[in-house]
């Protein structure tokens, strides 16, 4: 049956008769920016632990991104941006090539699966526990065990792997209140110092995984970029040893 060229959008004809793949779409955005190196950080405790390493390659900010609204910062090396995102989409950001290089924590790295990228160095920064916790005083759970948390990805391959059934309830923020009113029978979040689980009633049960931050590089980059991104790895592993022997 022939189609009538007046019911066709011309558009969509052109992107039917050359598809582009992902993986190709990825490797074009960063040769086209083959003089630039974009690095992906996190405002916060990750941010403010990661710059004294970077000062070790010698990339360091020349703007105060908490006096800012800029996303994207130049630095002291002329071939040296980084931009400042939500700790989530850090690895999303490296994995499509929109930047080079990026910090991540291993419990964002776990939720998102890390493809597409390579895990070369542990900063040792930031480090915390990705742990279960449940109320002090826990009353038995009657049916399938309810669990809140914002890493389901984690929590479901946590409890498969003890063979245990649970109903998982997503949420975004504040994990220790959903056992107080009865949404959840367990929270699965990072826990740092224990205070915010002990003045909200709660206490760790289990240890999923110890948590730290991670170097973390795009595939494509590292091909194409392999000279330049070494030698800031290479850095990195420097001042990430010395700072282990002070």
């Amino acid at each position: 049956m022939s189609v009538s060229k007046k019911n066709v959008n011309p558009w969509a004809l052109t992107f039917a008769v050359y598809p582009v793949e992902p993986g190709e779409r990825n490797k074009s955005m960063i040769e086209n920016r083959s003089e630039q190196l974009v690095f992906a950080l996190s405002k916060g405790r990750i941010l403010k632990e990661t710059l004294p390493l970077l000062k070790e390659a010698g990339i360091a900010l020349l703007e105060d991104p908490d006096k800012s609204r800029k996303l994207i910062f130049p630095t002291t090396r002329d071939d040296v941006k980084i931009l400042i995102i939500r700790a989530t989409d850090v690895p999303t950001y490296v994995e499509h090539g929109a930047a080079d290089l990026g910090v991540s924590g291993k419990d964002v790295l776990l939720e998102h699966g890390g493809n597409g990228l390579y895990e070369p160095l542990d900063l040792n920064i930031a480090r915390c526990r990705l742990m279960v916790a449940a109320r002090v005083k826990e009353e038995p759970v009657v049916g399938r065990l309810k669990v809140a948390t914002k890493f389901v990805n984690v929590a479901k391959r946590y409890y498969a792997e003890k063979g245990e059934q649970v109903e998982i309830i997503k949420l975004y923020g504040s994990m220790e209140l959903a056992p107080l009113v009865n949404l959840a029978d367990r929270i699965v979040d990072v826990v740092d110092t224990g205070n915010t689980l002990k003045a909200n009633g709660l206490r760790p049960t289990e240890l999923i995984t110890h948590v730290s931050s991670r170097l973390v590089v795009n595939k494509a980059s590292m091909k194409i970029k392999h000279q330049r991104i070494q030698e800031i790895l290479t850095c990195l592993e420097r001042a990430v040893e010395a700072k282990k022997e002070r």
